[in-house]
Parts: structure tokens; C-alpha cells; sequence
């Protein structure tokens, strides 16, 4: 009972203090930094998860002969990304960014804490870090089975290091697209569309499978070893969406800034429900049954869909935005078939078709509405230029000095083999 009352007067104290205003309702700068600072640490993570996301998701829709190696060039891009960006990546984008291009530097930041500054410097440098890696987590899916292991890693090492801070630094970074007022909240050109720009180049140059396309045009389904594992992997990436999405309001110092993060994990979710449930109707009509590749693509279309705008968007302008990157993306996966076009795992129907139209969409009055048309435009072609040109060089420059594709005993045989000597299920191997 005398907890009971002393708990009473504490709250009715501090009501009396908030009602005749003296009570400071903002927290302190050193508080506020310290939720700056938490807020980003854990959406890092959060996102750096994605990794494992990307990981499952490739493993289950490879082959078995290729699935270790599709194992190591996913946890290999992600080092090659924390030491490219480490070294010159973030000075590229965010180092006195002169309008195209920051200056590369060691980046050496003090890590005391300056309650002045609003957040720890290095907090934020890991979360810009585990951004950069997602650019690249987007290649391996769609060129994997037939891409030699060292060529990919040394693209890796190109696309972090060089493509993606580069042209990161033109709207995040303070450059030339940020002057004229592109916008794009968390990525969805910054980062999934640069990703999906280096994959279809890739495909491209690279070629599809053996056994994919036939002499008359026809289209050979080639099936992943794993969908279970498949499915973990898109639970796990829409999972670590909320920190690349949430993360992405930079603060969380005030009420406002929670309430804006929390309107973007609403945002995110419903986006990515409707893409699901689009993509999943949408195929039943198509096809008169439900694939659950085309289900589970819908979802992260729908994810990267909202990725440009959630902070502007209300709960019903997501799930349409989200259903219609379902739809978008669930047509463009055949589509692209029959332009013999071979990508593994769906990447560039979720993360380069999706992520233009998301982009597209902060302009739309009634979806967003907060963004510019035309300068939206320009937005996605300026990146999608400079990202498909860089990458076209870097890929054609690998294709001459090493080779990208194994030869087609090796390729036959599967990556497991000719890349590492080593089975990721030598028990069921024949």
C-alpha cells in the first residue's frame, strides 16, 4: 500500500511539473546522443543481418553443386565491403563532396564521445558500411552458378570501393542530385537499384547458364536445391529492412524522430504484406497456381519499393506501393526469360525494376507526392548511366585478363568443385 501511494505522488508530481511547464520536455544533449547512437549501432546490425538474408535466399535457389560457393561469395563481399569502405569508399561519399565526388581519405575519426556532434562518428560509419555491402549482396544472386569465384570478388572490391560511394556521394553525400531535391529516404535507386544495374550488366556480359535457354527460344526452369532455406532467407531480410528503412530517419534523439521511425516500420511491413499477397495472386491468375519463388520475390519487391519514401507515406500508400512492386516484379522475372536474360534468383526484377518504381513513386500525388517528377528522373538514370558504364568496364576488364566463366566441364560439374573442392552436401553426392 505505501509503494502503491508513493508511486502515485511521483507520477502526480510529475504531472503537475509537465502541466505548469516546468519540466523540461527535451531530453539533454548527452541523452540525445546516446539514442542517436544506440539507434544507429542497432539498425546496423540489424541490416548487416540482411547479409545471412542474402545468403539463405541464394543458397536455397542455387543448385547443391554451387551452394558453398555462393556461401563464401556472400560472406566474402561483405569483408571486402567493411575494408573497401574503410579505406576509400566513405571518403568518396562523404569526405568535402565537391558535387560529384568526395576526396578519398583514411577515414580516422576521434571515437571520444562529443555530445555535440549528436551521434558517435563511428556508429554511423558502420551503418553507411553495412548500406555499401547490400549494393553488392544484390550481384551474387543474379550471376551465381557461373561466374568463377576470384573475378567476382575483385568486382566486389570495385563496386564498394569505387561505384557505389561515387555515386552515393551525389544525394547522401551533399552532392549535385541532393542540391536539386532527388529523393530517395533509405535507397531504393542509392542502393538496390546500383546493385541491380551491376547484376543485369553482369548477366549480360556474363552470359546464361548452360542448359538455361533452348535453341528455339524456350525457356528451361532450372529449380533451387533449397526453398525452405530459401524462404528463412526472405524472413530474414524483411526482418533487417526494418533497420535499413528505420535506421535510415538517422535520430532517434526526440519524440518526433520515434514517431517517425515508428511510421516507417509500419510502412515497411505493409509494403512488403502487400507485395507478398500481390505477387501471390497474381501468379494463381497467370500460371493457375501459386509459385513461391514469384511469392517470395513479391515481398522484397514490395520492401524495396517503399524503401524511397516511408517516411512520407501513410499505412495505405505503402500497401499500394508495395502491391504494385509485387505486380511490377512478378512480370518483369518472365519477361526478362524471354529476353534471355538469366538471373538466379529474381534480383533484378526485385531490386532494379522494384526500386525504379519506388523511386517514381515519392512523386506520384496521392502515393507520396513529396518529390519532384523530373528530378526523379534524372535521379535514376544519372546512377543508372554511371553504375551500368563503370560496371560494364570493370566486368569486361575481368572477362580479358581473367576469364569470368568457368568451362563448361567445371560449370557442369558445379562451382563447389572447380571453385573450393569441397561439396556442401558431399553426403548426398552420388
Amino acid at each position: 500500500m505505501k509503494n502503491f501511494i508513493k508511486k502515485t505522488m511521483i507520477i502526480a508530481g510529475f504531472s503537475f511539473l509537465a502541466l505548469t511547464g516546468t519540466a523540461n520536455a527535451e531530453v539533454s544533449a548527452e541523452t540525445a546522443y546516446v539514442f542517436n547512437t544506440f539507434s544507429f549501432l542497432v539498425s546496423g546490425f540489424l541490416v548487416m543481418l540482411m547479409a545471412l538474408g542474402f545468403t539463405c535466399l541464394e543458397a536455397g535457389l542455387v543448385r547443391t553443386k554451387n551452394t558453398a560457393t555462393i556461401c563464401v561469395k556472400n560472406v566474402a563481399l561483405y569483408s571486402l565491403a567493411g575494408i573497401m569502405f574503410y579505406l576509400v569508399g566513405y571518403g568518396f561519399m562523404y569526405n568535402d563532396v565537391s558535387g560529384y565526388i568526395g576526396t578519398p581519405a583514411l577515414w580516422n575519426p576521434e571515437a571520444a564521445a562529443d555530445p555535440a556532434d549528436g551521434y558517435s562518428k563511428m556508429s554511423d560509419w558502420f551503418f553507411q558500411m553495412v548500406f555499401c555491402a547490400t549494393a553488392m549482396s544484390i550481384v551474387s544472386g543474379t550471376v551465381a552458378e557461373r561466374i568463377k569465384l576470384v573475378p567476382f570478388l575483385i568486382f566486389a572490391v570495385f563496386l564498394t570501393g569505387i561505384i557505389y560511394p561515387i555515386q552515393g556521394s551525389w544525394t547522401w553525400g551533399g552532392g549535385w542530385l541532393s542540391e536539386m531535391g532527388f529523393s530517395d529516404f533509405a535507397g531504393s535507386t542509392i542502393v538496390h537499384s546500383v546493385g541491380g544495374w551491376a547484376a543485369l550488366t553482369g548477366a549480360i556480359i556474363i552470359g546464361p547458364r548452360l542448359g538455361k535457354y533452348g535453341p528455339n527460344g524456350e525457356v528451361n526452369a532450372i529449380p533451387g536445391a533449397n526453398l525452405p532455406l530459401a524462404t528463412i532467407g526472405t524472413f530474414i531480410l524483411w526482418f533487417g529492412w526494418f533497420g535499413f528503412n528505420g535506421g535510415s530517419q538517422l535520430a532517434l534523439g526526440s519524440a518526433a524522430d520515434a514517431a517517425a521511425m515508428a511510421n516507417v516500420y509500419v510502412n515497411t511491413n505493409m509494403a512488403a504484406c502487400a507485395g507478398l499477397v500481390s505477387a501471390l495472386i497474381l501468379s494463381m491468375v497467370l500460371y493457375s497456381k501459386t509459385d513461391l519463388t514469384f511469392v517470395l520475390n513479391g515481398a522484397l519487391a514490395g520492401l524495396v519499393s517503399i524503401t524511397a519514401g516511408p517516411d512520407v507515406a501513410t499505412p495505405l500508400q505503402a500497401i499500394i506501393i508495395g502491391a504494385i512492386g509485387g505486380v511490377i516484379c512478378t512480370l518483369a522475372i518472365p519477361l526478362l526469360d524471354k529476353l534471355k536474360i538469366d538471373d538466379v534468383v529474381g534480383a533484378i526484377s526485385v531490386h532494379l525494376i522494384a526500386g525504379i518504381w519506388g523511386t517514381l513513386a515519392v512523386a506520384i500525388p496521392g502515393l507520396n507526392g513529396s518529390g519532384d517528377m523530373a528530378t526523379q528522373i534524372i535521379g535514376i538514370v544519372s546512377i543508372g548511366v554511371f553504375t551500368v558504364v563503370l560496371s560494364a568496364i570493370g566486368w569486361i576488364v575481368l572477362k580479358v585478363v581473367f576469364g569470368l566463366r568457368p568451362t563448361e566441364e567445371e560449370e557442369t560439374s558445379g562451382l563447389d568443385v572447380s571453385e573450393l573442392g569441397m561439396d556442401a552436401y558431399p553426403e548426398f553426392k552420388n
